[in-house]
């Protein structure tokens, strides 16, 4: 197994790192004894697998929304000991779509998020900060729309500046492409890549899209049955090999004329007449 290993110059105890991690429901455990090497700061974690393997359990899980047991270490500090109100300080989850029915202004849903976190600025500077994150998400026209009154991607870009907001150290995302067309897909990880870096933060992404991880993923985590199958850079983990015994398919990664990886899939991998 491929490990991940912190940039030069990190401080050693910088990042998130899960031991012995136990997570699901009450009669079902989906993810059993998981043991992550360390997430530095600063970099994109994306969760790769089938349907079923376990990725949005192990968020919720680390968001403290599912039962868990085990360790989550941050910083040198296991948030599992932590009370939920505490842990939610430093960890943001974004699910993979905002609830129903909330009858509020876009600006005003995100300055309760950034209020909810603790962030009682003056109103005027809240207003302004607020503004500027919607012009980076390019979507500061909606910002006197109501929630229940935008699409499902609009909803989707919506909740990331509600995350953003709250400056987490740990940013769980769910599926936050599943509703945008491709400009906005490509745009939305950009960005989160660059607020990332620039906020020096812990991101983990739920994709589906493998091209997305190679592109936009400074690590990879794949799993499969609520086991860890691999980790570490995404070319080093997405392979030939990855992908026919995780997703069950024979594919291939090559270069675009551009030098960028992209995989492509040949067919399924062949079952045994039984």
């Amino acid at each position: 197994m491929i490990s991940l290993q912190p940039r030069k110059g990190q401080d050693a105890a910088q990042g998130l790192q899960i031991r012995n991690f136990t997570a699901g429901y009450p009669k079902r455990a989906v993810i059993s004894s998981l043991n992550v090497p360390k997430l530095p700061r600063g970099q994109i974690t994306v969760l790769l697998g089938p349907n079923g393997s376990g990725k949005s359990t192990l968020l919720r899980s680390l968001a403290g929304l599912n039962r868990a047991q085990g360790e989550m270490i941050l910083d040198g500090h296991d948030l599992m000991k932590m009370p939920f109100a505490k842990r939610a300080e430093q960890v943001v989850y974004l699910p993979q779509s905002l609830p129903a029915g909330v009858h509020l202004h876009v600006l005003e849903s995100i300055i309760v998020a950034q209020r909810a976190s603790g962030g009682f600025a003056h109103q005027a500077q809240t207003t302004s900060q607020v503004m500027e994150l919607l012009k980076l998400l390019g979507i500061e026209h909606l910002a006197l729309r109501y929630l229940d009154q935008l699409s499902g991607g609009q909803k989707q870009l919506v909740g990331l500046a509600q995350s953003l907001i709250r400056q987490p150290s740990l940013l769980l995302l769910d599926e936050p492409l599943s509703a945008l067309d491709l400009n906005y897909q490509f745009h939305v990880m950009d960005l989160v890549r660059r607020e990332t870096r620039k906020r020096n933060i812990i991101t983990v992404v739920v994709v589906h899209d493998i091209n997305i991880a190679l592109r936009h993923g400074d690590n990879v985590l794949m799993l499969k049955d609520g086991q860890l199958i691999a980790d570490g850079k995404p070319e080093e983990v997405i392979t030939a090999e990855s992908l026919a015994k995780v997703y069950g398919v024979r594919g291939r990664i090559e270069r675009c004329s551009q030098g960028t990886p992209q995989i492509l899939i040949d067919g399924l991998v062949a079952t045994p007449t039984i």
